[in-house]
């Protein structure tokens, strides 16, 4: 859940590598607030960092594909002892390579959620007003060197439009002899069991919404789309795609999934702000929204 905490241990976690040093950040917070400061040169005081993490991001990877191969050579050779060290060394520095891409990651995690808590939370810490303002610059200009035409990051690519294609439609007629209009039934024995179904379903779905969102003036289309909206963000995160598959609905419940779903949602909060603020500042209307999440995506899964 978003305790205040959680900011202060984003920034001791910013820190600890020395991707960038503090007189750095105490140098960029000063230019940037400086008329007689161009971008360019506000931007160059970033370079020291860029340069350390694009440093450390190709050792690392380097070293991994290295071990990677070696690991692949030691297992044509049967000999358990050499295969287990050239897993482990494969392991170490693939760790190395996942902390700075975890470490580009925590610094918009850190942006974000210190912009949002804020304006809940009166932190009176310029340290933590100023490191803000740098990861907020910094994070997009860590942007790893291709070496291999194979490996292309498009993380950095900003989508500016794309194409909606229609794959089908279906006219449905409605009857207006009768007190309400309604869709015309079908006629074979047994064929309304699914449609009852899903109805039912939807109403269950819609019932536990409003107990999440209880006093609030949103509509039900608002409710759903945001939901579905939050599962599309989480489902982005692969390592959590793989604890759904291996674990119970409770044993998710205590992994990366509720990080995720807080991620997602600070992700979302220009489109569902007064949602965010709700749901964020109610830890039990949290907990309940991100079960039904669950719940109502895996379980809808399983019967398909």
């Amino acid at each position: 859940m978003s305790d205040p905490d959680k900011v202060f241990d984003l920034s001791e976690r910013l820190r600890a590598p020395q991707i960038f040093l503090w007189h750095e950040v105490e140098q960029f917070v000063e230019a940037f607030y400086s008329k007689n400061k161009s971008n360019a040169a506000i931007s160059n005081i970033c370079k020291p960092a860029v340069e350390r993490w694009q440093k450390k991001y190709k050792l690392a990877r380097e070293q991994a594909q290295h071990a990677k191969v070696m690991l692949e050579r030691t297992k044509a050779t049967g000999d358990v002892v050499l295969m287990t060290n050239a897993e482990n060394d494969y392991k170490g520095f693939k760790a190395d390579q996942d902390a700075l891409e975890i470490f580009k990651k925590d610094l918009g995690t850190f942006t974000r959620q210190y912009e949002f808590m804020s304006q809940i939370v009166d932190y009176d810490d310029k340290e933590l007003e100023k490191l803000s303002l740098y990861a907020r610059n910094l994070q997009p200009l860590l942007r790893e060197s291709v070496d291999n035409e194979d490996e292309v990051d498009l993380s950095n690519i900003v989508m500016s439009h794309y194409r909606v294609s229609k794959l089908h439609q279906q006219d449905l007629k409605l009857q207006e002899g009768k007190s309400e209009y309604q869709l015309d039934g079908g006629s074979g024995a047994g064929t309304a069991t699914p449609k009852d179904k899903q109805e039912a379903l939807l109403s269950q779905i819609i019932d536990r919404l409003n107990e999440v969102f209880a006093d609030e003036d949103f509509t039900d289309k608002d409710k759903v789309n945001f939901m579905n909206t939050i599962w599309d963000k989480v489902t982005e995160n692969e390592i959590v795609v793989k604890q759904f598959t291996n674990n119970s609905v409770d044993q998710i419940m205590l992994g990366g999934y509720p990080n995720a779903a807080e991620d997602a949602m600070f992700d979302a909060k220009g489109t569902f702000e007064d949602m965010t603020m709700h749901l964020l500042s109610n830890p039990n209307r949290f907990k309940q929204f991100i079960r039904l999440m669950l719940d109502t995506k895996l379980g809808a899964e399983a019967t398909m």
